[in-house]
């Protein structure tokens, strides 16, 4: 593809920035400093070991994304691709080292840094280059996951780069709809650019370049394996991979993150052929914070593992707000540390800490909120497990935090027996008030929709969320009783409904504008939470890993979910329409 020649293409900025890391002039963490020591001391030792630094090459794929490349997204939308330092580096070192047979060195690359610092884009830009200027006849490029919605998050990257792109639009063609592309061609050589996952059945992908998106989420290495093993008749193939940091150190995220520091470190210290972890063919750049390093404590560190920082990606407001958001809530603060500071930390934190759960306990006595507009959740078992009914009531004239009012009921019969078994106090919360009981063995739906009608009698109810898969057999059951209630909404229990809902109720919690009635039954759910994290950094309450009941920390999160819904439409009144 032609194009104009990059203003910047005269310099050596991959050997630039590795000399400014290794002198302490840009800040980095222990992988990087050693990924750019390799990079020093495979210059001083190429021609010995059958290497070559082909400057040009690398700047011409760093002007590539500098002349041709246009960004998407935000403020970025349409603007040219400023190849930042540490992209520079990569993107040189990937293109300009050759190896004794000429062909390109690197043949795995491993990129892990924190969440915003601009990854993904550098992984689309790579692939379009592969696609359109690598000089490979019937390029075959791939965006690779284990499943296909995966591998479509950094595809769709590439295509709105393709739509930003003057050079591009008019050289490549989609297939596929606006907004559903699966496809781009470059006719001009027979070349193609699209997804492929583990779920396609799909077989025999030949990959030129495959771009591997978030491999801490893949549960093995099949996706790795998969690619590689369609390289092996390709001179010039290249796996990319980049990643945020993980939590699961028996992943292959993990084996990747520990054999690229181990490459990096070797090459560093000038390991030659036959010493352990020399390995010509692997490029890994690895941002991570030193052992010593707490960035909670200390913000001089946070460049080692936001490396576009210095550029304001992703901004240092943004990254003050999530350590000021994250103390308090342990899973939070795990979050945190392993997205925004590559810190690789255990995900089975609890979520909501004593002392942030304890601090907003007040005593207040439910006809203090009368005529107060409140928002529920309700969890209802279908067995013998809790069932929970959390109000959330809004800020008044007088009082201005918000207000959780839990209901908590367990089967009557064998409620001691229960309570030994779980070792949790039932038959004492059910002496005090806090906990009540159903007729029978199992929960009785019916018994508890009976007194959700003088709940609902009681307080300025606007509507009840419940799980959406089960709305209605409950509203059938309503029905057939007769029962007047308010509205019960659907409410999904994945992370697309519960991610919205529970960063409500974790702001309100955190930001101390919520209060609880100290009933230890929601006390005891509040100690189990434990939430999981979906590739977005959506989170739900993950019933499966928690230590105990959670089902009142639930229904409060759903409360919250309604809280914040949109109002609905209003019924358009009857007329006369003249035309």
């Amino acid at each position: 593809m032609s194009k104009k020649r990059s203003r910047r293409s005269t310099s050596d900025r991959v050997t630039q920035f590795a000399k400014q890391v290794v002198a302490g002039e840009i800040i980095a963490g222990p992988h990087v400093r050693d990924a750019c020591k390799r990079h020093l001391h495979d210059l001083a030792t190429a021609n010995e070991r059958g290497l070559r630094w082909d400057l040009s090459l690398a700047q011409r794929a760093i002007g590539y994304f500098e002349d041709v490349l246009r960004l998407n997204g935000g403020q970025f939308e349409g603007k040219p691709f400023e190849v930042l330092p540490w992209q520079a580096f990569v993107v040189g070192s990937l293109f300009g080292w050759l190896g004794a047979d000429g062909f390109r060195r690197f043949r795995t690359g491993y990129v892990e840094t924190a969440k915003g610092s601009g990854k993904s884009p550098l992984a689309a830009g790579i692939g379009l280059y592969g696609l359109t200027s690598d000089g490979e006849a019937r390029a075959e490029i791939y965006a690779a996951a284990t499943k296909k919605d995966q591998a479509q998050i950094l595809f769709r990257d590439a295509v709105a780069m393709v739509d930003q792109s003057p050079l591009l639009a008019e050289r490549l063609e989609k297939s596929g709809a606006p907004g559903r592309e699966f496809n781009l061609a470059h006719l001009r050589s027979g070349s193609f650019f699209r997804t492929v996952a583990a779920d396609d059945g799909q077989s025999g992908p030949r990959p030129h370049i495959a771009l591997l998106d978030e491999i801490h989420e893949h549960k093995s290495g099949m996706v790795v394996n998969m690619m590689r093993a369609g390289t092996k008749n390709r001179t010039q193939a290249l796996i990319f991979m980049i990643t945020n940091s993980g939590t699961n150190k028996q992943s292959v995220c993990w084996e990747y993150h520990e054999y690229g520091a181990k490459v990096s470190a070797a090459g560093a210290a000038g390991a030659m052929p036959g010493d352990p972890y020399y390995d010509d063919s692997f490029f890994a750049f690895i941002c991570s914070v030193d052992e010593a390093d707490d960035p909670f404590q200390d913000e001089r560190c946070w460049a080692k593992a936001n490396p576009s920082l210095e550029h304001g990606i992703p901004g240092m407001k943004y990254l003050r707000e999530q350590v000021t958001e994250a103390r308090g809530m342990p899973s939070k603060e795990a979050t945190v540390r392993r997205l925004n500071f590559c810190q690789w930390v255990e995900s089975a934190s609890p979520w909501i800490s004593g002392d942030v759960w304890l601090g907003a306990r007040d005593e207040y006595a439910a006809e203090q909120l009368r005529g107060r507009r409140c928002y529920g959740g309700l969890d209802l078992s279908s067995t013998q497990d809790l069932t929970a009914l959390v109000l959330l009531f809004e800020p008044d004239d007088s009082d201005p935090h918000w207000r959780l009012l839990p209901y908590f009921w367990l089967p009557e019969d064998g409620l001691a027996e229960k309570a030994d078994r779980d070792r949790v106090p039932y038959t004492t919360w059910q002496d005090h008030g806090w906990l009540q009981t159903t007729p029978g063995r199992a929960i009785s739906k019916l018994f508890v929709l009976h007194q959700l009608v003088e709940v609902a009698d009681k307080f300025d109810l606007q509507g009840i969320a419940y799980d959406r898969w089960r709305i209605e057999d409950l509203k059938q059951m309503i029905a057939d009783e007769g029962l007047v209630l308010p509205e019960f909404h659907a409410f999904g229990q994945g992370y697309k409904d519960m991610g919205p809902a529970l960063d409500e109720f974790e702001r309100l919690l955190i930001g101390g504008a919520l209060r609880h009635n100290g009933n230890p039954v929601m006390t005891w759910c509040a100690a189990n939470a434990v939430t999981a994290q979906d590739p977005a950094g959506n989170r739900k309450i993950a019933k499966d890993k928690a230590t105990g009941r959670v089902d009142g920390i639930v229904a409060g999160v759903m409360a919250a979910g309604r809280s914040i819904a949109p109002p609905p439409e209003a019924e358009p009144e009857a007329g006369i329409i003249l035309l």
